[in-house]
Parts: C-alpha cells; structure tokens; sequence
C-alpha cells in the first residue's frame, strides 16, 4: 500500500477547500474524481468542515481527504473521527505534531524557518508545508531551505496557481503543492461544479506535462 505521502507525489496538486456548507461537499468531491483529482484538504476554518470529511469519505471512501488548519488536539480527534487521513497545520505546533506522531496520524506542519525544519527533522518527518509560500520566498526559498535539511521534501501552499505551478513542481525537493485556484469559495458557493471539473481537470493535465 502506497504512503500518504506517495499518493500525494502522485496527485501533484492537492485542494485546498474552504466549505460553509456540508451539503456541497459531495458535489464538491464528485467534481474533483470526475476531474481526475479524488484528493482534497478540508480546512478547519469552518463549522462545516468536520461533517464534509465525514460526507465525503462516506460517498467516496477511496478518495484521499485531510484536514488543513488544524490549530489544536482536539481538532485532530475530530478530524481524524471523521475519517481524515492526514492532518496540516499552517505552523509547526510541537504539541500538535507529537500527539500526530504518537497516534500514527500522518502530520504536516507548516515550517518556513530552518529551526522548524529542524525540529520536523529530529521528530522523523520526511515532508512538511512551507505556508505561505510565495510570501516568503517561494521555490527559491524551499531550494535553499533544503540544501543543509537534504532529507527534507516540501508541500508549498498559499500563492500557487497554474501560472507559477511548474516554477514548484520542476523542483524535486517538492512532492507537491496546495492550491486552491480550482476549488475557490465563490465557485463553490455559487454551484458551480462543472467549473471546478474543467478547472481541476486542467490541473491535472498541466502537473502531467510538467513531469514528463
């Protein structure tokens, strides 16, 4: 069985989803298989989000759901209850990614300092987040970044868009990047799913010519 990890290699792009919502999760996940991405990051940033895991993973048990913008324990508890298979948070919390690691609850924090990188490091992570990416330096940073911490891969999110999306992934020290340009808010709260198909449906088109 492939790692969290390789499954998210493979996809490229993960989604960064914002619900208000939870009767639009299951068009929202119907869109992204169809559009050939069964992989979303449900923030925590809403009521909604731990009933849209829960919705989600019971429609489409094969689809790959996290939960993002986990701030504190208990909203591991109830993001993984739901039926989260990993867990991200936008900073290196080391109460949150120790009671992750102690449960096997695959965890990445969000580091964009090589003191964070280091603790990621002595605790055995193999990948974190680097939030917000291009505010802090992007591609550019994460090279740099992984020159001394050569172990470490990377999962850029905030600021990554198709336009910017080969400037990453030509990057091997990235496995992939979260986006959200595919399944913004607006859309979502407008209906509008065929959009968000085409819209992921392009993403996945343009991780495949970048890693030819």
């Amino acid at each position: 069985m492939k790692t969290i990890e390789e499954q998210i290699q493979e996809f490229g792009v993960v989604p960064v989803v914002v619900l208000k919502d939870v009767e639009t999760a299951l068009p929202l996940a119907k869109a992204l298989t169809e559009g050939g991405l069964p992989c979303a990051e449900v923030t925590f940033r809403t009521e909604a989000a731990e009933g849209s895991i829960g919705r989600i993973r019971g429609a489409y048990p094969n689809m790959l759901v996290g939960a993002g913008t986990v701030l504190t324990t208990k909203q591991v508890d109830r993001a993984v209850c739901a039926g989260a298979k990993f867990i991200v948070s936008p900073g290196f919390d080391p109460e949150i990614v120790d009671y992750c690691l102690e449960r096997r609850i695959p965890v990445f924090p969000g580091c964009i300092t090589p003191s964070e990188i280091a603790q990621a490091v002595k605790r055995g992570l193999k990948v974190v987040k680097f939030f917000p990416a291009e505010q802090f330096g992007g591609a550019a940073a994460i090279k740099a970044l992984a020159a001394p911490y050569n172990m470490m891969k990377f999962m850029p999110t905030g600021g990554v868009s198709a336009k910017n999306l080969k400037e990453y992934l030509s990057c091997d020290k990235i496995i992939a990047c979260g986006g959200s340009w595919m399944v913004k808010s607006d859309l979502i709260d407008a209906g509008e799913f065929e959009k968000i198909r085409n819209l992921t449906k392009e993403a996945v088109t343009l991780v495949k010519e970048i890693r030819r």
